[in-house]
């Protein structure tokens, strides 16, 4: 049993560097989809170039992306194999940490409208989720599951992708075009509907306006200001500390409704359900269980904001799975 496992995986690693005999020729759907978002919101920055802080660089960047794509192209024509073509849609996947605070250089000329999402939490709930639940549940595990929950993000994306490229190859690009595409629909969405979250407009406004139900409008403060609540929970847990680096390294007044997390979760559930790999499947459940109740718990958003996540990753995976934007050999 074990020799079998072993020569199954010595087959899969000599899968990944073998030379296609039938390379790609051309730029494949996922570096389509990054010039398209390029495009687009290279047209915003030149729309509103004179309100941007720094157009000229936002441009550049977005240059440097395109000789990035040529440059791997180049390489995967000259070693045309799994492996090449493995970077190629490793680069974009990693690039989504950068694409991220990129949308608050954006959407902060526009009206901030977490005065209307909170009211409307308010209206729906009678209070606002996000300020009580931490309070309620304030055990010190619970704390830690919720912030285990949200720093698997990105390792649930990455383990769904992996394990696509060694154990279902055919359905590789597919899934990750998937995901990639959602994550672009969903940072456009975030350009042109700026809600911060609570952790942003709670910091803003004031816990003591938000407990007797007051949700001031705040026009363009998130324009110059970027201070946020610390989360709440257990502040010398292990996991709390990650998700507080992780704020402070990169978080930005930008990209709450709908959640990306709960949405690319559902995705990666999606995914993972659809390889009818049962291990995969049930081992990321209780984490992303976890991940959906935590963007509430530590304030990253309001609870319409993981309920619309929900809608709107469900819908973006049909989407994607269904239409044929995949070229195959």
């Amino acid at each position: 049993m074990v020799q079998r496992q072993s020569l199954a995986m010595m087959k899969i690693l000599k899968d990944v560097f073998t030379i296609d005999k039938h390379p790609r020729k051309g730029l494949i759907a996922i570096e389509w989809l990054v010039l398209g978002y390029i495009v687009i919101t290279s047209l915003f920055i030149l729309f509103a170039y004179t309100k941007l802080d720094c157009p000229m660089e936002m441009l550049k960047g977005r240059g440097r992306v395109v000789v990035m794509i040529a440059a791997l192209w180049a390489v995967y024509r000259m070693v045309p194999c799994r492996f090449t073509f493995l970077g190629r849609i490793a680069a974009q996947m990693g690039l989504l940490a950068w694409w991220y605070p990129d949308t608050y250089e954006m959407n902060r000329i526009l009206p901030n409208l977490d005065h209307v999402f909170a009211q409307a939490e308010q209206s729906l709930f009678g209070y606002q989720p996000a300020l009580v639940f931490a309070k309620e549940f304030p055990s010190t595990i619970i704390s830690e599951l919720m912030d285990m929950g949200y720093a698997s993000y990105y390792p649930m994306i990455a383990v769904v992708c992996f394990f696509y490229f060694f154990f279902r190859y055919q359905e590789f690009e597919k899934c990750t075009f998937i995901i990639l595409a959602s994550f672009f629909l969903f940072y456009l969405i975030y350009i042109f509907i700026p809600v911060t979250g609570p952790t942003f407009y709670y910091q803003a406004v004031g816990i003591d306006k938000i407990v007797h139900g007051v949700f001031p409008n705040i026009h363009d403060y998130f324009n110059t200001h970027i201070e946020c609540l610390p989360s709440p929970g257990y502040k010398d847990g292990f996991f709390y500390q990650l998700v507080e680096s992780a704020k402070d390294a990169g978080e930005r007044p930008t990209a709450a409704f709908p959640s990306s997390h709960v949405g690319i979760s559902v995705i990666c559930m999606l995914l993972a359900w659809h390889s009818k790999n049962k291990l995969l499947f049930y081992v990321l459940l209780p984490l992303f269980i976890f991940l959906c109740f935590s963007t509430v718990y530590i304030q990253a958003h309001y609870a319409i904001d993981a309920i619309a996540g929900l809608i709107t990753g469900v819908a973006f995976y049909f989407i994607f799975k269904q239409k044929n934007f995949i070229k195959t050999n």
